[in-house]
């Protein structure tokens, strides 16, 4: 039997249903262990469970072990590692239920919408089951936990440590751990990086969906007043990924306010960062989405050759059949629903002409930087005092 076929899967309970998170070996796991249910229930005890593995025994270890003199950063003190376990992988755990609720509907939209026609329905079902089966493949997160017990540790050991005693290594290199140390390295940080990797592998999957089906003949309309010929669901659909983002820049800003805090560095320098990793993730995000492109240049063109045909055609009879230039004509004209057809043809034009070439806008692009960058709004704090900062928000708000 094939790798992908000795998992029990859930069956969808809709024709052309696809879930990116309901599946795998993973999740299998927690199934057998009753952390989670066909439908992602119990997300509380999941997300409790988990952090109880990664956070707990650090805390306990290193409040135990008396010996270490953490001179340089005790535990209590290392921003990053409570922004990371208690924040950062809760909030990748509880994203879970938040794609599968925003993403199942965004693809049986394509079926409900027509905007997979009938004959197309096979390959739309073949990109389906593609992605399943990907989602499903065993040895892709087995390889994922052997690169984190790989690379990871290759990485860790390529880091530079301080000469001084921490909660979690002593002076002499990357392997002079102490007990909670040998936790952290071994336990907790594969355990987040394994979940951020998956969520990096689900993203793929996704993407790798969506390029199957924008290889489809998709029966889009100019004239949407979605402005994306009707596919700005797509756009919206990447919402669901927003507390990726978030955990993104969550991670990011304990990363700034421990070297302000601890290493003395200025929050300033690190402007260009902060801009850089915003645009990048957001760019993450919805840049695989100009795969729609090539399908709403070719409707956009399509819509003004047609419309514009369809106009000259309806303008020409209009005349003729008005004679505007016939006062007496004028009065037989007023009422008339002609003229609301003529005002309908020009907003249907106007549509066609403001249709956008990507399935997203401004807003979507906004509410996305917005969920990566809200975290990293405490840091102002270190440099501006509270009611400073209010002021500045009230100025900027109030008119």
């Amino acid at each position: 039997m094939a790798p992908t076929q000795q998992i029990r899967e859930v069956r969808p309970r809709f024709q052309h249903d696809f879930s990116v998170v309901l599946g795998g070996p993973t999740f299998q796991f927690f199934r057998r262990l009753h952390l989670t249910s066909d439908d992602l229930g119990r997300l509380r005890w999941r997300v409790l469970t988990i952090t109880i593995v990664v956070w707990l025994p650090l805390l306990l270890l290193a409040t135990l072990n008396f010996s270490v003199n953490a001179s340089w950063l005790s535990f209590l003190r290392d921003i990053e590692v409570h922004v990371r376990f208690l924040i950062a992988l809760p909030v990748l755990i509880a994203a879970e239920l938040l794609v599968h609720s925003r993403l199942r509907p965004a693809v049986r939209c394509f079926v409900e919408r027509g905007i997979i026609l009938p004959q197309d329905l096979p390959r739309f079902d073949r990109a389906i089951q593609s992605a399943i089966r990907l989602r499903n493949f065993i040895p892709l997160e087995g390889g994922l936990l052997i690169l984190v017990y790989t690379l990871g540790l290759w990485l860790w050991q390529r880091r530079t440590f301080p000469d001084v005693s921490t909660w979690y290594v002593l002076p002499g290199g990357p392997w002079h751990l102490t007990p909670a140390g040998f936790w952290y390295v071994f336990v907790s940080i594969p355990i987040f990086q394994f979940i951020l990797l998956r969520w990096y592998w689900r993203l793929f999957i996704w993407f790798r969906f969506l390029w199957h089906v924008s290889r489809i003949n998709l029966n889009i309309v100019p004239t949407h007043p979605d402005r994306c010929a009707g596919l700005g669901f797509v756009g919206k659909s990447s919402y669901a990924f927003g507390p990726i983002l978030f955990a993104q820049g969550s991670m990011l800003a304990a990363l700034v306010a421990s070297r302000v805090l601890y290493k003395g560095e200025s929050l300033p320098s690190f402007k260009f960062e902060v801009v850089g990793f915003v645009g990048f993730f957001v760019l993450a995000i919805l840049g695989p989405l100009v795969m729609f492109t090539p399908a709403m240049a070719r409707a956009r063109r399509k819509g003004l050759a047609d419309y514009g045909l369809f106009a000259q055609r309806y303008v020409e009879t209009f005349e003729q059949k008005w004679g505007i230039h016939s006062p007496a004509s004028t009065e037989k004209l007023l009422g008339s629903p002609d003229i609301q057809s003529l005002a309908d043809l020009r907003n249907s034009y106007a549509l066609v002409r403001e249709m956008r070439f990507v399935p997203f806008g401004k807003e979507d692009i906004a509410r996305l930087a917005a969920a990566t960058a809200i975290p990293l709004l405490p840091l102002l704090l270190m440099i501006v005092s509270p009611e400073e900062l209010i002021r500045g928000v009230a100025k900027f708000v109030l008119p």
